[in-house]
C-alpha cells in the first residue's frame, strides 16, 4: 500500500515505515503529524485518485529530526566592476518517519 502526499508544495510518495525529507514543519521532535492532503492511495492494486485530494483519507507520520541540508554558495558578480558578492544557504527540512497510511 502506497500513497502520494502533498506538503511544502511538492509532492512525495510513501508506504509506511519511509523516512521522508520535506520542507521544513513547525513541529518539535517526537511530535505526531499528520498530512491530509492524500493525491493518490494504491491498496492491493486499487488505485484511488482524488479530485484533487482523496476525501477521508490522511497520512500520519512521527518527526524525527530538524535539520539544515547541505551548503550551497550563491556568487553574483559584475565584470570590470569589481563588484562582487559571496553568499552561502542552508535549506531547512524536517525528517519524517510514514506511520499509518489511513483511507
Amino acid at each position: 500500500m502506497y500513497a502520494v502526499i502533498e506538503t511544502g508544495g511538492k509532492q512525495y510518495r510513501v508506504q509506511q515505515g519511509d523516512v521522508i525529507l520535506v520542507e521544513k514543519i513547525d513541529a518539535e521532535e517526537g511530535a505526531n503529524i499528520s498530512f491530509d492532503k492524500v493525491l493518490l492511495i494504491s491498496k492491493e492494486g486499487n488505485v484511488v485518485v482524488g479530485k484533487p485530494y482523496v476525501d477521508g483519507a490522511k497520512v500520519d507520520g512521527v518527526v524525527l529530526e530538524q535539520g539544515k541540508g547541505k551548503k550551497i554558495i550563491v556568487f553574483k558578480y559584475k565584470p570590470k566592476k569589481n563588484y562582487r558578492k559571496k553568499q552561502g544557504h542552508r535549506q531547512p527540512y524536517t525528517k519524517v518517519k510514514i506511520e499509518n497510511i489511513v483511507g
